[in-house]
């Protein structure tokens, strides 16, 4: 029997591939290590967005070829982004590495493996654009939280971004089979969704001529889950119907992810990003009127090309104003390919992660602020389970996403179980992050 351990960086999108390779692995009569040490294979599925995580995959690559030459793990397999990106670089580069898949080819990971075990090279890289694979998951979070996939791929084309080059054009998956796979995961216990795409506002638009993910949430909704929680819904993509989903529907968390990256007109227009800043303000004003205790997070870039002084403290201005209670925030990285890489009116690199550095002390206040706000709430919790540091429990509210947004460290008078709900009546703020004590409901 042959052993493979899996390595899965970068975004939860990429974590679902890595589930979905780990199934086909163990349908093949293969078996899954939970750590590298000893195993046959070891997959590294890569992300290759930005430095950071280009990075990031190169370090653990070489961390496993260490482990290689120690004789502790026999072969090394790289997937992912990083992959489908520098085939050659890695190559090259890289000798350690044993075989390559691209983004179009995750379902070929067994075959892949056994040509690896063979001394064989594989390199495969099947289509990015083809339908998106229906293929049963080895659930890797915790078992109350799960990633629900509804699309691969990306047709915005942002001016600075390669989602689009890695992953395809934007393809939805069909409507029967992200329900059959809610459907599983509800039975299995989950109590947490959370619906993943690189924008879900798009769902359906491709394989049906209008947007679906309305008619998707109320679906949801029926189910046994306890959250429904949305991740990357694009500005541009709102209408009516989905605020008013959002807005009446109890298991649909009022959180938001909404990413913007700038809010200055002319660096959106040379970004190919639609709409501009008063469309954005339009619009975080009705999401707020019309869904009552609205969290809104979104993704910042300083430094991308045209950001002069005046656009980087209007950007400033623009979150004081309308106050996103969660940002990333990212200095501009300009990728080969993109056409943002070849634009001249951008400031230094230097600059931007100034700007950044900037950026992150603005929304700070802002989140200092919204703490402040909880004091004395009640809030509903998920358990997470006990945390020795604190002594007590840790958890989330609707208001912090998994391993993105922060925590609520409480304290409880009884044995709670991770995946239990309770209510916690916020005291205190701690770095950042939330306290309190549960309260005991008759």
């Amino acid at each position: 029997m042959s052993k493979v351990s899996f390595l899965s960086l970068g975004c939860a999108k990429n974590l679902v591939n890595t589930e979905q390779m780990m199934a086909l692995c163990r349908d093949a009569g293969m078996e899954l290590l939970p750590a590298p040490d000893g195993a046959d294979v070891v997959v590294i599925n890569t992300c290759g967005f930005i430095d950071s995580a280009k990075e990031e995959a190169i370090d653990n690559i070489l961390a496993m070829a260490e482990l290689k030459r120690l004789g502790k793990i026999k072969k090394i397999l790289v997937t992912g982004c990083l992959s489908q990106r520098y085939r050659e670089e890695i190559r090259q580069s890289l000798p350690e590495v044993d075989g390559l898949l691209g983004t179009g080819s995750y379902g070929e990971i067994v075959s892949a493996v056994r040509e690896v075990l063979l001394d064989e090279t594989p390199m495969h890289f099947g289509s990015i654009h083809a339908p998106v694979e229906e293929l049963d998951r080895v659930i890797t979070t915790p078992p109350y939280t799960a990633y629900l996939r509804i699309a691969e791929g990306c047709d915005n084309h942002c001016a600075y971004c390669v989602i689009p080059s890695l992953r395809g054009k934007y393809r939805s998956r069909r409507y029967e089979d992200v329900i059959a796979e809610a459907r599983k995961l509800s039975d299995s216990g989950v109590k947490e969704i959370i619906v993943i795409a690189q924008d879900i506002t798009r769902f359906g638009i491709d394989n049906y001529g209008q947007r679906r993910l309305s008619e998707l949430l109320r679906d949801l909704c029926r189910m046994d889950f306890h959250w429904v929680r949305l991740h990357y819904l694009y500005p541009d993509e709102f209408d009516d119907e989905l605020i008013d989903t959002i807005a009446h529907e109890p298991k649909v968390l009022k959180y938001l992810d909404v990413p913007i990256q700038h809010c200055n007109d002319t660096i959106l227009c040379a970004m190919n990003r639609r709409g501009d800043k008063q469309y954005l303000l339009e619009l975080f004003a009705k999401l707020r009127a019309r869904i009552p205790g609205l969290v809104l997070r979104t993704s910042i870039i300083t430094g991308l090309p045209y950001e002069t002084e005046a656009a980087f403290d209007e950007l400033c201005d623009f979150l004081r104003t309308v106050k996103i209670e969660r940002a990333g925030v990212f200095p501009f990285s300009p990728e080969e390919g993109t056409p943002a890489a070849k634009m001249e009116n951008r400031v230094s690199a230097e600059e931007a992660r100034r700007r950044a550095e900037l950026l992150v002390d603005v929304q700070s206040r802002i989140m200092d602020d919204y703490n402040e706000s909880l004091l004395g709430e009640s809030v509903e919790v998920l358990c997470e389970g006990f945390d020795p540091a604190s002594m007590g429990y840790v958890g989330r509210s609707y208001a912090e996403s998994v391993d993105i947004d922060g925590k609520i460290y409480f304290s409880s008078e009884r044995d709670l179980n991770a995946g239990e709900f309770v209510r916690v009546r916020i005291t205190g703020t701690m770095d950042g992050e939330l306290t309190g004590e549960e309260i005991q409901e008759e």
